[in-house]
């Protein structure tokens, strides 16, 4: 795809749904620049409040098309439906098709919101120690990688959707990468639930997760360096 510009990603050095975005990008071969944001006006303002209204990251504007858009799960179906022409990523047969698009909703409706209360009530809500709270997103937290664990025990598969990684697979990457920290010493990921953790190390494994985390850890040590 050498003839393609860039795609604008905007990104945060710290949130795990930029890097979702950028693993879809490595996978397919598609150039693309990332914009480091930090957290402050600049999100809630103009230009960026007309790249995403939402004033989060991240959004794309991609100049081959023209097209601006934001919301993890939007931008990776578009840069599906627009970049993975020989399906590489994707299924287009039937039942597959469906199945993948399953997955694709659990990560954002189930994986996506649990693992960030967990995240934000651990880290960042200033009352600490409500440990009703935090164990309740704990238990979340199990309960969907139980979920993951069981269908691949099941399946004897060593993806979502059969023997073939899909983009469903890589969505859940960056929310699982912090998982075993997030929930706690108490909680053996590798014993209790070995077919879930199994097709975590093999996605963690991937060059093109590699690289998106060395390009984090790269930008942070720019910025300590007092770099932009």
């Amino acid at each position: 795809m050498a003839d393609l510009k860039p795609i604008k990603l905007y990104s945060h050095l710290g949130g795990p749904n930029p890097p979702k975005v950028a693993i879809i990008l490595e996978e397919l071969g598609v150039p693309y620049e990332q914009s480091f944001m930090e957290f402050g006006p600049s999100f809630k303002t103009e230009p960026f409040i007309s790249v995403n209204p939402n004033g989060r990251v991240p959004a794309i504007e991609d100049p081959n098309t023209g097209l601006k858009t934001w919301e993890s799960g939007a931008i990776i179906e578009y840069l599906i439906d627009q970049y993975d022409k020989d399906a590489k990523l994707h299924y287009t047969s039937f039942p597959e098709k469906y199945e993948q698009a399953a997955w694709k909703h659990f990560q954002m409706s189930g994986q996506g919101p649990y693992f960030g209360q967990l995240a934000w009530f651990t880290l960042y809500h200033s009352e600490k120690g409500l440990t009703s709270v935090t164990d309740r997103y704990k238990n979340e937290v199990k309960r969907v990688l139980g979920v993951i664990d069981a269908h691949l025990t099941k399946t004897k598969q060593p993806y979502l959707v059969g023997e073939k990684i899909c983009f469903a697979d890589l969505m859940f990457v960056t929310w699982n990468h912090f998982a075993p920290q997030m929930v706690g010493d108490d909680f053996d990921f590798e014993k209790e639930l070995p077919a879930a953790f199994a097709w975590r190390q093999s996605m963690e494994e991937r060059d093109s997760v590699k690289k998106v985390y060395a390009d984090i850890e790269k930008a942070k040590a720019e910025k300590g360096k007092g770099g932009h």
